[in-house]
């Protein structure tokens, strides 16, 4: 707390202005108030994961004001009316022939699909509202207290443009995001740059302080930061807290087999792979992603990956833990497992369990789909493929072949 009353103090001291919204709601309201009273028609908008992109932008375009993403992929994503599918690279799972058939049908674009065609086609495009957009948005990768600083880590020099160039600044940031000085900033930085993009430091780090001052020839005459709690109070003294180090890299993503497996979008979050898994049900409850705690496999890669040493996994588990302390898992689920747990304990209900079992899938399961309303096995295989069984357990395979002296000891 008293990081954060130095760090409140210094924007103040500086001419800035700050506002603490407990909801996302609340801070997307907060900048609509500020748009209406600058008499805003257009807004630029850096990378921000702290505005929530799927409640500030329909605020703002509700209200008349056009609202321009200027990070390339969320342009491409904004274009496409498409949802991001990671925090580094938000377009990642579209390809390049994909993005220009976006651009031909929203732009009129008629070029190639090199990315240095495509990319100077966008800059073309987007150049002009820098200039003359009313407000700029960015997000914010660190806060310093000391100085009462923001800072910028971006690859396009986009959030440079979209601080300097409209007359007001706003920063939006999670209360996370706050360091006591820049040599904590500084090893951060660096983290961020080698974890997320495997480079020493990013295209553009900047660093903002307040509105221009009188002799600056450039920068917004206004400035305000919006902090966001959106839930994240409640995990600072919880289980969970170790959650809030998390610097945006990626990293996790990139090693996660379930991610790389069904991507961003099936998180149905601002915050795919196993970070989401964890941060998601803390901000937007177990009601409506409940789900995500289950798509991790438990593997573990997402640990060893984490520059900032997150227990990834155990976190997830105690979701798990969590849900079924609070009865949350569903009704099948918890008659199936305790019927699991009583069989594992008697071996002879196993072994018939197990022979049943190797019969079944023959029965029921066809090139992949369960042809019969079996429930949860019908619901999986809406969207996976589960191999026919052969109709022999393990065990009896494994003795049959070692009687033929085909598996050695040891």
């Amino acid at each position: 707390m008293p990081i954060y009353i130095n760090y409140l103090k210094k924007i103040e001291q500086h001419g800035g202005h700050v506002f603490f919204a407990q909801t996302k709601e609340e801070a997307s309201q907060y900048i609509l108030n500020i748009a209406k009273e600058k008499k805003a028609k257009k807004i630029v908008k850096a990378k921000s994961m702290g505005d929530g992109r799927n409640c500030l932008n329909p605020v703002l375009e509700n209200a008349g004001i056009n609202v321009i993403e200027t990070d390339l992929a969320e342009f491409i994503l904004q274009q496409a009316k498409d949802a991001p599918s990671h925090v580094v690279v938000p377009a990642i799972h579209k390809n390049r022939a994909q993005i220009r058939q976006i651009f031909h049908d929203k732009l009129g674009y008629n070029g190639s699909d090199t990315p240095e065609e495509m990319t100077r086609f966008v800059r073309q495009n987007i150049r002009d509202d820098f200039f003359t957009a009313d407000i700029g948005i960015t997000g914010c990768n660190f806060a310093v207290a000391e100085t009462g600083s923001v800072c910028l880590v971006t690859n396009e020099g986009n959030a440079r443009l979209s601080t300097t160039l409209p007359k007001t600044h706003i920063a939006v940031m999670g209360m996370e995001r706050i360091a006591p000085t820049f040599k904590e900033v500084d090893i951060l930085i660096t983290m961020l740059a080698r974890s997320a993009v495997g480079l020493r430091l990013t295209g553009y780090n900047t660093w903002l302080t307040g509105p221009k001052e009188n002799d600056n020839v450039d920068g917004p005459e206004d400035f305000h930061l919006v902090i966001v709690d959106n839930g994240r109070s409640k995990i600072i003294g919880s289980e969970f807290k170790d959650i809030l180090r998390c610097i945006r890299c990626g990293a996790c993503m990139n090693t996660c087999p379930a991610y790389r497996h069904i991507g961003g979008q099936g998180y149905d979050s601002i915050y795919p792979g196993p970070v989401g898994a964890v941060l998601t049900p803390l901000l937007g409850g177990y009601k409506d992603f409940k789900n995500l705690p289950y798509v991790c496999s438990l593997c573990t890669a997402c640990d060893s990956v984490c520059p900032v040493k997150i227990p990834l996994s155990n976190l997830i588990k105690k979701h798990r833990e969590v849900m079924v302390e609070q009865g949350i898992t569903p009704t099948t689920e918890r008659n199936i497992t305790r019927v699991f747990n009583y069989v594992n304990r008697h071996p002879m209900l196993w072994k018939v369990g197990m022979n049943m079992g190797a019969h079944a899938t023959k029965w029921f399961i066809k090139e992949g789909k369960a042809p019969l309303n079996i429930g949860a096995i019908k619901a999986w295989t809406e969207a996976r493929n589960l191999p026919e069984g052969d109709g022999e357990s393990f065990r009896s395979w494994f003795k049959k072949h070692q009687k033929r002296g085909e598996i050695r000891d040891g």
